[in-house]
């Protein structure tokens, strides 16, 4: 566990500080940083509020933040000549962005949007530069978070492509059991990977055999 943080150091009103203490506990999860690397590391955090419907990427931008959420749901997507595709999803104590686009800095052809009120502290590009020069053990953080979404992306491209829409449903009743009450069913369909009336018969199947 991270020590404590004085408010002073980051300029957060107290609500902020077990928000901040959450991003700090998941980086100490994984490097060691001291008191005076916290205050760095916090110091190139911005807090953002995003409301329900607001973008945290639209097509065509270029992903110019990573963020984490400390609160919130984020849906990741993709338009299809109109259709939109739901790929993954983001929650609480999880990172938002668009690698593909945020590590080379080019347009993105995803879209990342908010499906409930969401507070996320963004780190920006250019800081997460400044971050790796003065935090000793940060790029191998960066390193570690960026694998680990690659892990899961080639995770999420494998299932799509082997497993069926039934075994792609309950296995994110399984990975995320909460989502089923948050997310709405037409984006849990698309992200399975079919229409919402099939998805309803799905739901039937399952249903039947517990």
């Amino acid at each position: 566990m991270c020590k404590p943080i004085t408010i002073l150091a980051f300029g957060f009103i107290r609500c902020c500080y077990t928000m901040i203490n959450n991003l700090l506990n998941n980086i100490q999860s994984v490097i060691k940083i001291s008191n005076e690397e916290q205050e760095i590391i916090v110091s190139h955090f911005k807090k953002l509020t995003y409301k329900k419907g607001d973008f945290f990427l639209a097509e065509g931008q270029v992903c110019k933040q990573v963020g984490f959420i400390t609160k919130g749901l984020m849906r990741y997507y993709i338009n299809d000549d109109g259709e939109e595709k739901t790929y993954a999803f983001s929650q609480e104590n999880q990172y938002v962005c668009n690698y593909e686009s945020f590590l080379p800095q080019n347009p993105s052809s995803k879209i990342i949007q908010a499906l409930e009120d969401s507070d996320v502290f963004v780190l920006s590009y250019t800081d997460l530069q400044l971050l790796y020069a003065s935090v000793r053990e940060w790029e191998r953080y960066g390193r570690i978070a960026i694998e680990t979404v690659f892990l899961q992306m080639l995770k999420d491209i494998n299932s799509f492509y082997t497993e069926t829409p039934e075994v792609r449903y309950e296995r994110l009743l399984t990975n995320h059991p909460d989502l089923q009450q948050r997310v709405s069913q037409y984006h849990i369909a698309s992200f399975v990977g079919v229409k919402p009336q099939s998805l309803s018969r799905i739901r039937k199947r399952i249903f039947n055999r517990t």
